[in-house]
Parts: structure tokens; C-alpha cells; sequence
């Protein structure tokens, strides 16, 4: 028997705001309750020891034995939609986090709990088959194979959020959901392989389950068959998503440092279909997951492990076209007693973030000068975010502090915003369509960012006064979200759900360093 770790952090407003003292109880699966914790001031829990086997039965597909425990969690707070996670995976020797982010609780008397099961790792199980066409797979004609063919984007970028599908193409009553593109590989990596294997197996794995993605958002393989969404979670036809599983911390660290680096073969611009299958119940004509084992385990590195499988062109390639990232790494680490540009501009990122997760202390003078203070800020906001806390701002870290910034920001705009168009006691009476302009079209695309901050699955919008097919999709979600008849239409029921919403959200969350928008009575 051994042990392994669990972390819980809660937090709301996708990822912005810690909530404190928030509940958590851990149970066995036969009920009993094992642990109550409480969460600190950035919404962590102290780390845990969980029983699990030993990691010796992890490390060979011919194991039968098992190979980690399951747990179960309850996370509540007051004003929020409590959540129970069902089957929390714990491996010996790893340290995981289970990071959730609650929604506020809507006032409804409905969706005050929320149940998410986390299925068993893609190795315990087959991987669904079917015959392969253009690098996907089908099963029977649920694909419909006359529509378009993919369209090809310009450059590769790497996306902020990533839109899955939760359920195989034709399943049209799955939902969507949005993520972000990290914590998309982070969480497929979790949910297809081993945390225990050796890292360069890791990174074999995680450099495949990048590059897969990416082909299917740069071909927009989804998209340019009339679907909404850029992936599915269907094995059958791409890679395991489970939703609000718990993420290993090695494969974490491993996806924050390479999350910008992809698979490509010489003279090709696209990212490579990286197909691969677990090697031991399934075969295919790419990647063995259980051979990148027995291969680490001869010395090779990630790459030698790709070209085994893969054709003997592929190179590994890095992009800094991140969408939505407010700076670019800088190229080489940064540390105490240097003095830059990039550095003043990351202390004042943390002096910003520090609004909202006050344990990170204050940079005096963001003057560009890493002195002492900014080496502890620095620390301490890796200890927050479960990085490697050395102070040192290496790639890792400054692209979690750019992610953290770029998330707070958003609030505090949103915020702002708001007290420039002011949000009345009671809603517009206009009926608000695809084609209308105008004060109260600016007032609906304000309070639909707002809900998305909280609710993923309401994209957010350009607040421009103009009710565009963009508009009109964020009202559809957000209709769908919260039980209304999705026709894109914003009449009463719609104007009273948006405002209903909004208020209770305004209500239960309180955003550090911002004043909530005034109520304007005029």
C-alpha cells in the first residue's frame, strides 16, 4: 500500500477569484467521511494523504492489479452550487489537485447541487474503434461523410479557451463546454494516461494529445461541418475529457512548461494528426502509450519516442502566437538582481492579481528591478497556484502569472464597465433580435460577460451595440444554460432570467479592489 496527495482548490469567476473557507469533505467510497477542511485565503486546502496501491502496479500493461484509489468529495460554500465529485483518482507517490471552480448559486430553488463522475483512466478501458478516414474515426454512419471537408486556418495559434463536446458528434443532447486550453491537456492527459510513468513517456504522450488538438482546431475539422464546438470527448473519435477531474501535479507542470510546443513534419505548417491507441487491448497504426514506457524506460527522449511511432521528419515545434495573451515570454528566465522591461511589467501583473489573492505580497516599486520583494511575490504566487516555488520566473511561470492577470483584468473591466452604462432596478422592455442596435443591446452584451466569467458555457462578446450571430449565440447559450426556449430572441422571460442572473451573482460574489455598478433609476 502507498500513499498519494490531494489538493483542493476552489475558486469562482473561471479562476479570478479565491473563495475562502469554503467546505470540503472527503469521503471512501463506502460513505464514510475521512476529512473536513476548510479553505484558506486563495482557496486552497492543505494537501492531503490518501491511501492508494503501489505504484509498481502502474508501470506494466500485464498488471492486473489496482491501479490507484477513488474518493469522493463535497464542496460547498454559502451562495454557491454545491458540488460532489464522484471517484477523485489518487495514484501512490502523486500529488494531484482537484481545482473547481463553483458557480453561484442562481436563486431559483433549482441546480443547487451539481453531481460530476469521473469514468476509470482510458488504459483501464478499450478505446472505442472504428474505420479511420482523414485521421478520424468512425463508427457506423454516425458521421455524416458528405459535408464539407475541413478548412484550413492561416497560422497556428494557441487558443485561450477550446470548446468540447461531451459525447460523439451525433449525440446532439450533449453539452459543450469551454475550457481553457491548458487545463483542456492537462485534464486528457490525466484521464488517458498514468501519472507514474517515467517523464519523458510523459511528455511523448502530452506532445501527442497537444498536436492531435491543435490539428483539429487549424483544420477546424468540427467547425467546418456546421458544429459549434472544436473537439469531442469520445475516444472513438478523439481524446478523454472528463469534466472537473482531478489533475496530476507532474503532468501539470509538464503541460504549463510545453503547452506552446506541437508536432510537425518538415516543409507541413499544420500541427500532426498524432493518432495513438493504448498499445495493449488496442492497436492502431500510430503511438503505443504503453510502448512509450518500455522505450523511456531504454533511454530515449520524447522525440526519439515520437519518431519510433510517427514518420521520421517530425520535428518539435514552439509558437508564442498565444491568443489573448497580454505578453510573450521574454525568452530566458528572470531572477533577483536583474532589471528589465518584462520584469517591471510582470510586477505589476502580480501587484494586480494580488487584489484578488491577498496572500501574494506587494511589490513596493514595480520599478523593472528584481529585488527581494519581488523574488517573495513571486514565490508566494507560485505556492498559490501549485508551481514550483523557487522565485526564479522561468516560462511556467510567467505564463500562469500572464493567465491569472489576463482573468482578474476581465473583472475589474467588466466592472468598470458597468459603472459607465449602470444596470437598472428592472430590465429593458424592448424585444432585442439579430439586426438591433442601440443603448440596450450595449446593456445586454455588458451583462452576458458577465455571466460568462461565471458560466462557461455562455461565450463572452464584443461589446459594440450591434446584435450580430455572436450576440445572438452567447444569448442562445445562455438561455440553453439556464432552462429558457433557445430562439436568440431577448423578450421578457429572457430580459428577467439575464437580470435575475446577474443580481444573484452580484449578490454572492464579492470582487476584491472593484465597485459593483450602480443601480441606475433613471
Amino acid at each position: 500500500m502507498g500513499l498519494g496527495k490531494l489538493n483542493v482548490q476552489v475558486l469562482t469567476a473561471e479562476d479570478a477569484l479565491p473563495i475562502i473557507n469554503a467546505d470540503v469533505v472527503i469521503r471512501d467510497k463506502s460513505g464514510n467521511e475521512l476529512y473536513r477542511l476548510k479553505t484558506d485565503e486563495n482557496g486552497n486546502t492543505d494537501y492531503t494523504e490518501l491511501n492508494a496501491p503501489d505504484k509498481s502496479h502502474t508501470l506494466s500493461p500485464e498488471d492486473s492489479g489496482l491501479h490507484y484509489s477513488v474518493y469522493d468529495l463535497e464542496i460547498s460554500s454559502p451562495g454557491y452550487v454545491t458540488d460532489f465529485i464522484h471517484n477523485v483518482q489518487i495514484f501512490d507517490g502523486i500529488s494531484s489537485t482537484e481545482r473547481i471552480n463553483l458557480l453561484p448559486d442562481t436563486g431559483t430553488g433549482q441546480d443547487t447541487e451539481a453531481d460530476y463522475w469521473i469514468p476509470e483512466n482510458s488504459l483501464e478501458t478499450d478505446r472505442q474503434s472504428g474505420p479511420l478516414e482523414n485521421g478520424i474515426q468512425f463508427a457506423g454512419n454516425e458521421f455524416d461523410k458528405t459535408l464539407p471537408k475541413p478548412r484550413i486556418l492561416t497560422n497556428v495559434a494557441i487558443p485561450e479557451y477550446i470548446t468540447v463536446h461531451l459525447g460523439t458528434p451525433n449525440n446532439t443532447a450533449a453539452r459543450n463546454v469551454r475550457v481553457k486550453f491548458t487545463d483542456y491537456i492537462k485534464n486528457v492527459a490525466s484521464s488517458e494516461i498514468y501519472p507514474t510513468w517515467p517523464e519523458n513517456a510523459l511528455r511523448a504522450n502530452i506532445y501527442a494529445i497537444i498536436s492531435l488538438t491543435l490539428n483539429r482546431i487549424y483544420t477546424e475539422w468540427y467547425r467546418s461541418k456546421g458544429y459549434v464546438y472544436d473537439i469531442t470527448n469520445s475516444t472513438a473519435y478523439d481524446q478523454a475529457f472528463v469534466e472537473n477531474r482531478n489533475i496530476f501535479d507532474n503532468i501539470s507542470n509538464i503541460v504549463d512548461e510545453i503547452f506552446n510546443e506541437y508536432i510537425r513534419r518538415q516543409g507541413l505548417k499544420e500541427p500532426y494528426y498524432a493518432e495513438y491507441c493504448n498499445g495493449s487491448t488496442v492497436t492502431c497504426p500510430g503511438m503505443s502509450q504503453w510502448g512509450t514506457v518500455t522505450l523511456a524506460n531504454q533511454g530515449m527522449n520524447p522525440l526519439q519516442i515520437l519518431k519510433h511511432y510517427y514518420p521520421d521528419d517530425i520535428q518539435i515545434i514552439e509558437t508564442n502566437n498565444i491568443v489573448n495573451n497580454p505578453a510573450s515570454y521574454p525568452g530566458s528566465p528572470m531572477k533577483e538582481d536583474m532589471t528589465s522591461e518584462d520584469i517591471r511589467r510582470m510586477q505589476n501583473f502580480l501587484n494586480r492579481i494580488r487584489a484578488d489573492f491577498p496572500a501574494i505580497p506587494q511589490i513596493s516599486n514595480p520599478n523593472g528591478y528584481y529585488g527581494a520583494d519581488t523574488t517573495a511575490a513571486v514565490r508566494k504566487f507560485q505556492e498559490v497556484f501549485g508551481l514550483p516555488a523557487d522565485g526564479i520566473t522561468g516560462k511556467v511561470t510567467w505564463y500562469k502569472i500572464s493567465a491569472i492577470y489576463s482573468g482578474v483584468t476581465k473583472l475589474a473591466e467588466l466592472t468598470s464597465e458597468g459603472e459607465r452604462i449602470g444596470i437598472g432596478t428592472s430590465p429593458p422592455t424592448s424585444v432585442l433580435r439579430t439586426g438591433s442596435k442601440g443603448a440596450d443591446v450595449i446593456q445586454l452584451q455588458f451583462i452576458l460577460n458577465y455571466i460568462s466569467q461565471f458560466y462557461p458555457a455562455v461565450p463572452s462578446v464584443i461589446q459594440d451595440g450591434t446584435f450580430g450571430t455572436v450576440t445572438k449565440n452567447a444569448v442562445m447559450a445562455f438561455q440553453r444554460t439556464f432552462g429558457i426556449n433557445s430562439d436568440g430572441i431577448v423578450g421578457p422571460v429572457t430580459w428577467n432570467k439575464l437580470y435575475q442572473v446577474y443580481k444573484q451573482i452580484e449578490s454572492n460574489v464579492e470582487v476584491p479592489g472593484n465597485t459593483p455598478p450602480p443601480q441606475d433609476t433613471g
